[in-house]
């Protein structure tokens, strides 16, 4: 009468560790779409009148030998309009531009005028608040 034997309860273990690798994997994808990007590291220049402002829609940055950084190329300021005239609907795109402190004046408005060109009309400029800490 082997139709009526008991067996023994088993728990199977291997679709539990699939689950649980698989619920690793999607925390860490998670975790690592909130880190907002580091962009490069910069010393802005202070503003006793800086105020925080919406997350911009594209940062550049801009170091002391006047090279245009987005995200990890570097521009010049024809490339930059053209990479700005890609981009839909560009009168209602925000654009920061982040400079460090050595960055002369012409090299800052080089940049203005190249997001002019395509179309830009927002454009803001990075500081950081008298005695607060930048990156």
């Amino acid at each position: 009468m082997k139709y009526f034997e008991t067996k023994k309860a088993r728990i199977e273990i291997i679709p539990m560790i699939d689950i649980m690798f698989f619920l690793l994997v999607f925390f860490i994808m998670v975790t690592l779409h909130m880190i907002p990007d580091a962009g490069i590291t910069s010393r802005l220049p202070t503003s006793s009148t800086a105020q925080a402002m919406p997350k911009p829609q594209i940062t550049l940055g801009v170091d002391k030998d006047g090279a245009i950084h987005f995200e990890d190329r570097i521009l010049s300021p024809q490339q930059l309009t053209a990479l700005l005239q890609s981009k839909p609907d560009t009168d209602t795109l925000q654009v920061t531009i982040a400079g460090e402190e050595d960055v002369s004046l012409q090299q800052l408005m080089s940049v203005m005028d190249a997001c002019r060109v395509a179309g830009v009309t927002r454009i803001g400029l990075a500081a950081r608040a008298e005695g607060g800490q930048g990156s």
